[in-house]
């Protein structure tokens, strides 16, 4: 099985894409977003075409008015995954959700249980103080935890926060606990590299791309929705910012700057997840380089 990743922008979707049609294969998408139905332009999910031509599975798959979590996802990819070798072909999996990467790797972590109470008072502080300040205070007790959580994803910082309240450890002690109990298996993972100025560039053209698709539009349309988008699905970076615009409280040039400012803060999260995964072969891309080069030199590392 093949693993691509990357940081956002980053040409792995398009050099999945190849490596699938390449070596009769199927694409898992690995991606906490995309498994949102109508969340298309913001998500950057593959063209109806190229779903055509290589099949592609966790994408849409539930509401955006619906939650969805890893241990979902995982029992969802697990599913495809021996759908797909059953039938003879390849599992190409492509993502950057780096904690779906984690479960897809080394499976779930099994951590403390939880405490309904000690969620609401976090809710209520988090209501109360701005979710700002809970990341700060995650940030005072688990650096380490607090610079892989976007700083909009208020489950994993309360739950975090949780963690430590119920057993004054950070989570990240249990996490490196679990990195080394279970060893990956079956995967040949690939990652796409860039240069930081490079990958900037990258994403703040997508950003623009995204824009002049309809992003605006798309957002539009979903809060027009009958069922409200879920608390999950408005936390998209892309989303949040746009419907700060539409809801009067944010220019759309401010929105467009904040979507790039928390795009390249995502990037940074995924660089400091991938450096924990084993075994990952690099490809450095220069910044003239052509993606048909980078889809040669992926198939040289994989003897295709």
């Amino acid at each position: 099985m093949i693993l691509v990743l990357g940081v956002t922008a980053s040409g792995k979707a398009r050099l999945g894409f190849e490596l699938a049609k390449s070596s009769d294969g199927e694409i898992i998408s690995v991606d906490s977003m995309k498994v949102y139905r109508r969340m298309d332009i913001g998500t950057a999910k593959a063209s109806p075409e190229a779903r055509r031509q290589v099949p592609h599975h966790l994408i849409d798959v539930v509401e955006p008015s619906e939650p969805f979590s890893v241990g979902l996802f995982l029992e969802k990819a697990l599913a495809a995954m021996e759908d797909i070798r059953s039938r003879g072909r390849t599992v190409v999996a492509v993502g950057g959700t780096a904690l779906y990467i984690k479960a897809l790797l080394y499976g779930l972590f099994d951590g403390p249980g939880s405490d309904e109470q000690i969620r609401a008072e976090l809710r209520s502080q988090a209501q109360r103080d701005g979710l700002a300040q809970l990341h700060e205070a995650l940030r005072r007790i688990d650096p380490e935890a607090a610079g892989r959580i976007d700083s909009n994803d208020a489950k994993r910082i309360i739950r975090a926060l949780e963690v430590y309240r119920l057993t004054g450890r950070p989570i990240s002690s249990f996490q490196k606990q679990f990195d080394a109990e279970r060893p990956m298996r079956d995967w040949i993972i690939l990652g796409l590299r860039r240069e930081k100025a490079e990958e900037s560039r990258r994403m703040n053209a997508r950003v623009k791309k995204m824009i002049d698709q309809g992003l605006v539009e798309e957002v539009r349309s979903l809060l027009a929705e009958e069922k409200p988008l879920g608390q999950q699905a408005r936390c998209a970076i892309g989303y949040a910012e746009i419907i700060e615009h539409l809801q009067g409280r944010m220019s759309l040039e401010d929105a467009i700057e904040e979507i790039k400012k928390k795009t390249r803060r995502l990037a940074k999260g995924q660089r400091t997840w991938f450096k924990t995964f084993r075994g990952v072969r690099w490809i450095d891309v220069g910044p003239e380089e052509s993606p048909e080069s980078v889809i040669e030199r992926a198939k040289k590392e994989l003897d295709m």
